[in-house]
């Protein structure tokens, strides 16, 4: 039987209580990207960095460990490719899960992220309107 492959993925507050995976949401869904390259995972945890991020770790799991947990917690997975530069979203979440909420006061809502345009809700919204 062939070990698995080793990949790596981004923690949040790695060793601590409040430790968490980073996931991306699309679609209403979380999922995780599971990176082939330890420097491509590097370059996107610096891209997160730098829109204000908690400074996330760069982990490395075998790949069944990590569908396994996304499995049981109904995450969503990708594998991104040697090479491939993945782009994190424009905006984060107001209040990740990761996050308790006594802490919530901590995270100031900006207008990118209450302003940020999603297909999806423009249409919902584009609909609504048209019924008044």
């Amino acid at each position: 039987m062939l070990a698995p492959k080793r990949i790596f993925v981004l923690l949040v507050n790695a060793g601590t209580d409040s430790e968490g995976i980073h996931t991306i949401q699309m679609g209403g869904r979380n999922k995780v990207l599971m990176f082939e390259s330890e420097d491509d995972a590097s370059r996107y945890a610096l891209m997160l960095e730098a829109q204000d991020f908690p400074a996330p770790s760069v982990e490395a799991f075998p790949s069944d460990e990590i569908e396994e947990f996304c499995q049981e917690a109904g995450y969503d997975y990708e594998l991104v490719e040697d090479g491939r530069l993945e782009i994190p979203p424009d905006a984060n979440v107001e209040q990740p899960s990761w996050q308790d909420e006594d802490d919530e006061e901590e995270i100031p809502e900006t207008e990118a992220e209450t302003e940020e345009s999603n297909p999806e809700l423009d249409e919902i919204r584009r609909r609504l309107e048209g019924l008044l």
